[in-house]
C-alpha cells in the first residue's frame, strides 16, 4: 500500500534535513557515507605506506650490507689493493694475505658441478614436460624440488658417510686408471677433495635448474610441438627444435641461477673439500672457496688485516652473487615475458 505522505505533496516535512530523512525518499545516511570514505582512505594511506616501509626495508638492508663490507675491507684494501685477487699466499702469521687459491677453488667446484648438474637438470625437467605420464608428473616434480629443502650440513654429513668412501674406493681409482694421463685425475685417492665438492654441489643446484628449466618448457606455446610433428618430426627432433630451442634462454638463465648458488654454497663444500689453500690442477687434490675459508676462519681472525682480509673476500663473493643472480633473471624474464596469454590459447 502507498505511504499516505506520498499522496499529500502539500503536507510539510515530518522532519528536518538534518535528521538524515527527506520528503518522498526515505531515510538517506549521507554522513555514514562520508565517514566510510573519510575510513577508507585513511586505511588506503595506511596500506601505502607499510608498502612502502617493506620496500625499503629490503632495499635498506642491502645497502646496510654493502656499506658494512666495503668499511671493514677498507684496511685490507689500503695494504692490498687490487693484488690481493692475484696473490696466491695466505699466511696470517706474517700478514701477508692473497685470494686467488679461493677465487679458483670457487670457480672450479662451481664449474665442475654445472658440467655435472646441467645434463641431469634438462634430463629430468624434459622428462617430466613431455614424457612422464600425467599421474606421476606431480609427484615427481615435488620429489625433485624436495632436494632443495635438505639442509646444506646434511648434504654435507651424506657426502662424509657415503660419497667420500665411493669416490675414494671405486671412482677416484677408476679415473686415475682411465683418464689419469690428462693430469685432472692424478694424485692419492682420499676422497676429500674438489672433486667431492663438485658433485655434492651438483646434487644441490639440481633442483635449481630442473624446476626453472621446467617451468620454461611449460610456457613454450604448444602449437610448436604440434607444428614439429605435423612436418614429419619424430619426438626427439621436435623436443630438441620445438621446445628446447625456443626456450634456451630461459634454460640459460636458470643455469646461471644455479651457478649462483653453487657460488656462495659453504657447509656442504666446506666438509668435503679439504679446506687448503693451493691451486692444484689435479681434482683429486684438496681446495679452498671464498665461503668455506669465512665459515672457517672467521672466528679466528684477531688481526685488524687478517679480518680485513676475509672481509674483503665476503665483499667479492656478495658482488659476484648479485650480478650472477640479476643476469639470470634477465635471462629468464626475456624468455617468459607474454607467454603465459599464448600458452592458455
Amino acid at each position: 500500500m502507498a505511504d499516505p505522505a506520498l499522496q499529500r505533496p502539500d503536507m510539510p516535512f515530518s522532519q528536518p534535513a538534518e535528521s538524515g530523512t527527506v520528503s518522498g525518499a526515505g531515510p538517506v545516511a549521507v554522513p555514514a557515507l562520508v565517514s566510510l570514505r573519510g575510513s577508507g582512505e585513511t586505511s588506503d594511506r595506511i596500506f601505502k605506506l607499510a608498502m612502502v616501509l617493506c620496500g625499503a626495508a629490503v632495499l635498506g638492508t642491502l645497502l646496510l650490507i654493502v656499506y658494512e663490507l666495503v668499511l671493514r675491507s677498507g684496511p685490507s684494501w689500503h695494504a692490498f689493493g687490487f693484488k690481493f685477487f692475484g696473490a696466491s699466499e695466505w699466511d696470517p702469521v706474517n700478514e701477508k694475505f692473497g685470494a686467488l687459491p679461493f677465487i679458483y677453488g670457487t670457480l672450479v667446484s662451481s664449474l665442475l658441478a654445472l658440467l655435472i648438474a646441467v645434463p641431469l637438470s634438462i634430463g629430468v625437467a624434459v622428462f617430466t614436460t613431455e614424457m612422464c605420464p600425467i599421474p606421476l608428473r606431480g609427484s615427481l616434480s615435488f620429489f625433485v624440488e624436495l632436494l632443495a629443502a635438505i639442509p646444506s650440513v646434511v648434504y654435507g654429513l651424506w657426502a662424509i658417510f657415503v660419497l667420500v668412501p665411493i669416490l675414494s674406493n671405486y671412482v677416484e681409482p677408476f679415473l686415475a686408471k682411465v683418464l689419469g694421463w690428462t693430469g685432472f685425475f692424478d694424485g692419492p685417492p682420499y676422497g676429500i677433495s674438489m672433486l667431492a665438492a663438485g658433485i655434492i654441489l651438483a646434487i644441490m643446484i639440481i633442483p635449481i635448474i630442473s624446476s626453472i628449466t621446467r617451468e620454461v618448457l611449460m610456457v613454450v606455446p604448444r602449437h610448436q610441438r604440434e607444428a614439429a610433428l605435423a612436418l614429419g618430426a619424430t619426438r626427439w627432433e621436435m623436443i630438441r627444435v620445438g621446445v628446447l630451442r625456443n626456450a634456451r634462454a630461459g634454460i640459460v638463465g636458470g643455469i646461471i641461477l644455479g651457478l649462483g648458488r653453487a657460488l656462495g654454497e659453504t657447509m656442504a663444500v666446506t666438509m668435503v673439500i679439504g679446506n687448503r689453500p693451493e691451486i692444484a690442477k689435479s681434482l683429486f687434490a684438496p681446495g679452498y672457496t671464498m665461503a668455506s675459508v669465512l665459515a672457517n676462519e672467521f672466528t679466528e681472525a684477531t688481526g685488524d688485516v687478517y679480518l680485513s682480509a676475509l672481509i674483503e673476500i665476503g665483499l667479492a663473493l656478495f658482488i659476484v652473487t648479485i650480478i650472477v643472480n640479476a643476469l639470470a633473471r634477465l635471462l629468464v624474464w626475456s624468455v617468459t615475458r607474454g607467454q603465459a596469454v599464448g600458452t592458455h590459447a
